[in-house]
């Protein structure tokens, strides 16, 4: 046999011993789908295999990962969002063949449109002036999304001319468009660190919303909001006899939250060689034993203390914070704008919006608390749904202040009776509202 046909059998050979291995198993557990994964161990397998689990929407309840030596091995337990295990065998089949890929494409295009790159100072009605001045330069946002946190905002919108509906290739338009943005990012006070730019493709759209804030250190950055008790909880100690650093996050339980720690540990340069990742109703208890690429733990207090605070942003930047509402209608030139800034006029301040555009149907979802972070007065949500389109704008969600109020009322009964008629109007007009939108 000549010397490169033994070339070609054993590079052959190399990739089916290190092909991942996938197994997917309903037998097992009363209450998950478990996810096995085999494979010889590489740079960022981990969140390859969370965020394939996570972009079909999967909630993963427990995770058992290790990875020492050359071979990587998992188990995950996943549901759908409705806590039932996985039976539809096209779900199945997908995951099955992109985790058994052994250098899988993670990036996405945006199929003919332009993406533009976002981070400035969040302040009021700045997601107005944003899309106001991309409706005035004739652009149609086909898709967006847009991260608060600390006071600081990160946004990818992806946009098409609004004449042609293709991509803005144009270089005098591209820097129209920059410069405009930029000014508004800018306001009064943020010359150095408002920035724009264009993207042909990205890594993949979550994970560069974390390198965008990264970047802007949103993580050392003053809290706008006050801390609430539901904050995470991070502490991160070093296990000299094996050389590894430990890092324990502790907070409330939610969609995609392992795929934003392991995002997160990832483009900070670490890896993770052993993790346990447990929920228990709204609680979430994650562990992993972590080394620096270079195989060295974590080896200073400032260093420690920037991981601790990196995680707690990165938990942080997708929670949910004010009010879930949902917009479904007909997609039309200027529509964001206009919704926008209607939430301005009425004092509203979007926390974090999910935009997208499919068949002319535009279907938005955007959390909303008052000027300040405050929950939003119920009366000028309604009066904001009014101005909108009762059927089109819906509230989905209500933060669990509300929830709280409402049991407060009920359990001191009448030895508040004094305060009681302000108190029980306010419930009652809470409850007609919550019945509307049911």
């Amino acid at each position: 046999m000549e010397w490169h046909a033994c070339l070609d059998e054993y590079e052959k050979l190399v990739i089916r011993m290190t092909t991942p291995r996938v197994v997917i198993d309903n037998a097992v557990c009363p209450t998950a789908t478990l996810v096995k994964v085999d494979s010889a161990r590489r740079d960022g397998i981990l969140l390859d295999a969370v965020q394939v689990l996570t972009d079909l929407n999967l909630s993963i309840k427990k995770a058992y990962i290790s990875s020492d030596g050359q071979w990587f091995m998992d188990v995950f337990h996943v549901t759908d969002l409705n806590g039932n295990k996985l039976t539809d065998e096209s779900v199945i089949s997908y995951i099955e063949q992109s985790l058994e890929t052994s250098f899988p494409d993670r990036s996405h295009g945006f199929d003919g449109s332009t993406a533009l790159e976002l981070t400035g100072t969040d302040r009021v009605g700045l997601l107005s002036e944003v899309f106001a001045v991309l409706a005035d330069l004739q652009c149609d946002v086909v898709d967006a999304k847009v991260w608060t946190h600390n006071g600081r905002i990160a946004s990818l919108i992806s946009v098409k001319d609004c004449n042609s509906g293709s991509p803005i290739n144009d270089s005098q338009q591209i820097d129209r468009i920059g410069s405009r943005l930029r000014n508004i990012l800018r306001g009064d006070n943020d010359i150095r660190s408002a920035k724009t730019s264009v993207s042909l493709a990205i890594t993949h759209t979550e994970r560069r919303l974390h390198q965008m804030m990264f970047a802007d250190r949103d993580y050392g950055r003053k809290p706008v909001l006050q801390c609430r008790e539901d904050s995470p909880v991070v502490t991160v100690q070093n296990w000299a006899e094996r050389g590894y650093s430990v890092v324990n996050v502790q907070c409330k339980d939610r969609a995609k939250l392992l795929f934003d720690v392991v995002c997160t540990l990832t483009d900070m340069q670490y890896v993770v060689f052993h993790a346990t990742i447990n929920t228990a109703e709204d609680k979430a208890y994650m562990e992993f034993y972590v080394r620096h690429t270079d195989g060295t733990p974590i080896s200073s207090e400032a260093e420690r203390q920037r991981v601790v605070q990196c995680l707690r942003a990165a938990v942080e930047r997708r929670a949910s914070h004010g009010v879930r509402l949902e917009l479904c209608t007909s997609d039309r030139q200027g529509l964001l704008a206009n919704v926008t800034r209607t939430f301005r006029e009425n004092g509203l301040n979007v926390t974090r919006a999910e935009i997208s555009t499919t068949n002319d149907i535009a279907r938005n979802v955007f959390y909303v608390t008052d000027a300040i972070g405050n929950v939003a007065d119920p009366k000028i949500i309604e009066t904001v749904r009014e101005k909108i389109g009762l059927g089109e704008l819906k509230v989905k969600e209500l933060p669990l202040i509300y929830h709280e109020r409402e049991e407060a009322a009920i359990g001191v009964g009448g030895a508040v009776l004094s305060l009681g008629s302000l108190v029980r109007k306010n419930l009652y007009n809470l409850g007609l509202l919550i019945k509307s939108y049911s």
